[in-house]
């Protein structure tokens, strides 16, 4: 079994502004910078052998390039507890756009459509036990967070590898903007 996602890889220098800010919640498990990405599609655990399916349906996708805007900063809770920290991205209708057309030929492909509604993201670590006041100063310290925007000329196929510090992905296949 293979763990696979679709997402946009991020230049590097977002991810070093990105790894910048990286501290001050103690126990959090900070993304690695080479590891920082939007997911646009989560797919899970397939057969191996269904990633040449997959990979075939996602290279007929069409996209013209558009621009990415990173700002802000959120979390995510799960039963009262903070579970993770994130920038956020401007909204973007050739983003949701672009991953309208990914879910689709993931149907095609025998997959099953997201079930969580798309809200574009980089997680930036994720939590376990973290001090509320801490959550709230990196929040406050972030929120007003903007990267310059930057060019989307093509997305990735994923494999993702659970382990102790957290996941680490692959990227498996690039689809440019000619599909």
């Amino acid at each position: 079994m293979i763990r696979l996602f679709f997402g946009l890889d991020l230049p590097g220098e977002i991810r070093m502004r990105i790894a910048g800010i990286a501290r001050g919640i103690d126990g959090a498990r900070w993304v690695a910078p080479e590891d920082l990405h939007i997911t646009l599609h989560f797919i899970g655990e397939v057969p191996e052998p269904a990633m040449e399916e997959i990979a075939a349906e996602a290279a007929s996708i069409r996209f013209e390039p558009f621009a990415v805007t990173l700002a802000g900063a959120g979390h995510f809770e799960r039963r009262g507890r903070v579970g993770a920290v994130w920038i956020g991205v401007e909204p973007e209708s050739a983003l949701s756009a672009l991953r309208e057309r990914i879910e689709a030929a993931m149907v095609r492909a025998g997959q099953k459509p997201e079930r969580r509604r798309f809200r574009p993201h980089v997680t930036v670590a994720r939590l376990s036990r973290a001090r509320p006041g801490e959550v709230r100063d990196w929040l406050a310290a972030n929120t007003l967070f903007r990267a310059v925007p930057f060019a989307v000329e093509t997305f990735v196929l994923f494999s993702s590898t659970l382990g102790r510090q957290g996941s680490t992905y692959t990227a498996e296949c690039i689809f440019p903007v000619e599909g």
